[in-house]
This record gives C-alpha cells, structure tokens and sequence, in this order.
C-alpha cells in the first residue's frame, strides 16, 4: 500500500492523532494500564507557575547508540527491579527474556505497592541450560531432559510483589503472592469441547505482550508457539502433517501443537490460569481489552508474523472471554469479518465446526479474504480520541524494513462496529527517527510511548538498513507543546537487547520496563556481547527496571493542564 511510505509533519501529527480534552477522556475507569494506559490524574493542587513551566517543557533526546548500557535522556534514571534467576521465594526464582510488564496496587490508595506480572518469553539455551543451540555439532538429540526441564521453567510469567522503599521499588521476598507460571504448569481450557483430547493443559509458552482484565486479572499472550512443540500443518486436501520445532521440546515431551498459541488469563491472587479459546489460535503478540458500557468485552489482538492479521473479538455476554464472536480484519475495505463457521459457508468446505475454525484461525482467515499485515504486534487505545494504534513491525519480504504504525478509527466511536477506517499515520525510516515499532503504550496525559524491534543479528551491520538507527530505542511522541509530533529517544538499549512491556504505575511516576536479551549474539560465555546488567556473575541478565526522574512526572501532568 502506497499509504505505508507516507509521513506526517508535525501539524498533521496533531490532528491525525486527534486533540481533544481530557473531558473527553474515552476509557472505562479499569483501564489503569491496559497496555500501559493510565487513567487521568487529578489537575488540583498547580500553581500558575507551576503551569506554566510544565508548558514550556522541552525534552532533550538522546542520539542513537551501540554502546553496551542502558542509557537515558536527562531528567530520567532507573534502577533494576528484578532479574533473571534472583530469588522470589524458597522454592521460585525469576524467568528468563523478561517481556511484557503490568502492575495492580494491592489497595488502589496506595500505588506503590502491588504486584507486578511479568511475560518470559523464550529461552537462550546457552545461558539458560548450557546448550549451545549454535554449535552445529552437537545437535538438538543430543540434549538431555535435566536441560529441557530447565528452559521449560524459565518460560510463561512471574507474579511478583513490589513495594517502594526510599524512592526504589524492590521485590518483597517470600511473600506468598510471588510465584511462577512455567511451561509445566496445569491451565484449563475455557471451552466446551477438548482441543487435542484435553480439556487442561501442561504449561504456557512464547508469552508475549498482555494486558489487564476489567475484573483485575492478568493476560498474557503465546506467540511463537511452534518453537517449542512444532506445529500441526495441512496440505490443500485438509491433510495433517508435524513440523518440528526449533526447541525440540517435543522431543522429550509429546505435547500437542494445539495446546498452545491461545491468549491466557491469570489470577493474581492464586495463581490459576485459563486458555480463553474463542479469541483464536495464532501467533498472539498482545490481547488488549476494552469493557462496553452493558459489560460486554472487546479484545483486540495480532497475529506478529509476516504477512497474518488483526482480529477483534466482541463478547455476547457481560464479562465473557467466551461467548462471542471473533473478527478478523479487512483493512482494505474496513470491515471486520466473523469467523464463524455456522454462518460463513466457505469455513464449511473446509473445518468441521466452529472448535476447529478457532484452532486453524490463520488459514480460516485467509479464506474469508482478511488482508495480511506486516506483523502486527501491540495494540493500544488512545485514552483522548478513542482510536485504536497498532504497530506493524516490518515485513522484509516485501521490501518493509522499518515498519509503520496503523490507526483503526471504528465506525462512530464503537467498539463493537463492525466497519472502521485504517490509515497509516506515521512510516518507520530514517526521515522519522525509528525502526521497527513493537509495544506501544499512552501515559496518562495522552503521550504515546513506543520501543523498536530491530533483531539482534541485524543491528550495527555496516551495509544493513539498521544502521542509522544503532541499538534498540525507547522513544516519545509528545502530544502538546513544542514537540508535539516528535519522534524523541528517550532511551537506548545494551547491545543485542530490545526494550519491552513499558508500563505506567497507577501514579504516573514510575515506568516500568523490560531489558530483554541483552548479550543474546553470545556465543562464548566466557565472552558474552553484553555484560549488562553488570552485576558480579559478569555475564548479561535480562532484567525489569523502574524509570523514574522529574520528565516521567512532568510528562505525565503536562498535556492534561494545556488540554
């Protein structure tokens, strides 16, 4: 689409993204942080003067960097909250590529202290369990189970109690809150019938980005599923063969392929967990939720693969994750296409009922002519105009190297409409400053936050498209003021790491953020590419940290007091 290369200036920025008065704040008092949304905080309590120095606020970016540190703009300074392998409990330890971040205040009084979910999403089998997966000389049949079982647990999430002490957020050991979500762990499946024979699970896998429910429980999405347990594939006469998987888990565990690639829910407080299987079956990078006013839930999620879909589940039933229908987006003719089986003949030529539409969703949507996307990966909400943002990362088979961002305007303001318009309001490159577009996130003044997904193997290469761009960014568009429509980096990763997961506390003074695979191009350990966090074992660790400083706060008031 020729709407992909186009840029906005920062005129056009403004009003593309649509300026409107916190009066017209649009999202439901849950959403403190789906997707790390925050809801408006009170405008009391400012001097004139006060207002006025926060109008003048000029924020000072950072140029693009391939140093081996975690490097901010002035006015921000971190400190790490958890990393890889530190202590929860007597018998738990923290997992391993730390991903999406939430956190839900224990008393909403008190936003500092609560608990913190957080996504692992994938293993390095060198630091994790001692096999080095890039030595073509001792293949996969080669590992043992003790391996196995180790890389299985430091996948699926951590639920982790937090407080602030003298200005820091530290984990509160043992408390009886923390625990782990691994690969082992039994999950139900929230549907009538068994997929692949069961109707409860081993484990949860590829945990990507997520979100919080209206009824305060975690989400968490598994994306690249088949690397662990392959994937079940089907020629044009409906015939079933297994692709292997990189991991080859399967190997020492028969799980099936269909087991995994759901959207999952958690229970904070108990740890339980279901696999909600009306929102489909595909490589679910996020699942970002929006309550109507009669309680029914729309769920929106992406397929992060090249050339997959957008979908949009609506429930029929207050506060169900499975009654309802599932969409899958015509972008091209802004319509949301339901697959559903009953009355969608073609899906009838093809799957047996509505259980194997969900499962085989991919090919589902393709029959229905939904139009394939260059991985859409988050989705946010804007809290001011209502709009839908979601990333679209890149696709390098079709010549789109640094990616876009999409905006879905559904139709009169409705969630649940079933037409919408897309448009693309700003392209990835150099003349916009950034590369690859990954998780998104608005603070609570409507300023949108955005980290980049270029791959370890392809940063800093010399004759690369990623070279200008150096290591993997965290940046700010700002939506008022001088800067409004800027494209800022804030922040700039270790070597080989990505930034991910940012996450606004309820206060608006802390973000949360993920340092995933820093040193991941390691291929010696005695010589890892990173050494960050820089701790005494000297070897790079995946790590949250909290992003604290005078611009969080400031950025976080100013655009509620100029709207």
């Amino acid at each position: 689409m020729d709407s992909f290369n186009k840029t906005y200036n920062r005129k056009e920025f403004i009003s593309f993204l649509g300026k409107v008065g916190l009066g017209a704040m649009i999202l439901p008092p849950f959403l403190v942080g789906c997707g790390s949304t925050t809801t408006p905080a009170s405008q009391e309590g400012f001097s004139s003067d006060d207002l006025e120095k926060l109008r003048k606020l000029v924020l000072e970016g950072i140029g693009a960097s391939d140093k081996d540190d975690l490097l901010l703009a002035k006015g921000l300074d971190y400190h790490t909250v958890v990393k890889w392998g530190d202590r929860l409990s007597d018998k738990d330890t923290f997992g391993f590529n730390n991903d999406f971040t939430c956190f839900i205040p224990l008393d909403e009084s008190n936003p500092t202290d609560g608990l913190l979910w957080v996504n692992h999403e994938y293993i390095n089998p060198l630091f994790v369990s001692g096999f080095n997966y890039r030595d073509l000389e001792n293949p996969k049949e080669h590992r043992t189970v003790e391996q196995v079982d180790k890389e299985m647990y430091n996948v699926g999430g951590s639920i982790v109690r937090i407080r602030m002490n003298n200005g820091a957020w530290s984990v509160v050991q043992n408390d009886p809150l923390n625990r782990r979500i691994t690969a082992r762990t039994p999950i139900a499946l929230n549907w009538d019938s068994p997929i692949a024979g069961a109707s409860e699970v081993f484990g949860t896998n590829s945990n990507c980005s997520g979100g919080i429910t209206p009824w305060n429980t975690f989400i968490t999405c598994e994306e690249n599923y088949d690397s662990y347990f392959g994937e079940t594939e089907y020629d044009e006469n409906n015939v079933a063969t297994k692709r292997s998987s990189i991991y080859g888990w399967e190997r020492f565990y028969d799980y099936p392929p269909e087991h995994y690639g759901w959207v999952v829910e958690v229970d904070p407080k108990t740890g339980s967990a279901q696999k909600h299987i009306a929102l489909g079956r595909f490589a679910h990078e996020c699942c970002t939720l929006y309550e109507l006013e009669d309680k029914r839930v729309v769920a929106y999620t992406g397929d992060d693969a090249n050339d997959e879909h957008l979908y949009k589940f609506v429930s029929s039933k207050p506060g169900s994750l499975k009654e309802g229908t599932l969409y899958v987006a015509d972008t091209e003719n802004g319509i949301w296409l339901p697959l559903d089986w009953e009355t969608q003949e073609v899906l009838k030529t093809r799957f047996k009922n509505q259980t194997e539409v969900l499962i085989r969703a991919r090919e589902a949507a393709k029959l229905l002519g939904a139009t394939p996307l260059n991985r859409p990966e988050d989705i946010e909400i804007d809290p001011v105009s209502g709009n839908i943002f979601v990333s679209l990362t890149n696709n390098k088979g079709k010549n789109d190297f640094h990616g876009s961002i999409m905006k879905i305007e559904e139709a009169n303001g409705a969630f649940d409409a079933l037409s919408f318009k897309a448009s693309v309001y700003k392209a990835g490159g150099e003349e916009n400053g950034f590369s690859c577009p990954d998780n998104l996130a608005f603070d609570m003044a409507g300023n949108l936050w955005m980290t980049s997904d270029m791959s370890g193997s392809a940063m800093n290469k010399e004759d690369g498209p990623y070279m200008p761009f150096k290591n993997n960014s965290l940046f700010v568009i700002p939506r008022y003021g001088k800067d409004a429509g800027k494209v800022i980096r804030v922040a700039s990763a270790p070597r080989d790491a990505e930034l991910t997961g940012p996450w606004f506390s309820p206060d608006g003074k802390t973000l949360f953020l993920s340092v995933q695979h820093p040193g991941e191009q390691t291929r010696d350990l005695k010589n890892p590419t990173s050494r960050w966090p820089f701790d005494k074992d000297n070897i790079p660790k995946p790590s949250v940290v909290a992003i604290t400083g005078g611009l969080i706060e400031k950025m976080n008031k100013l655009n509620q007091l100029e709207a």
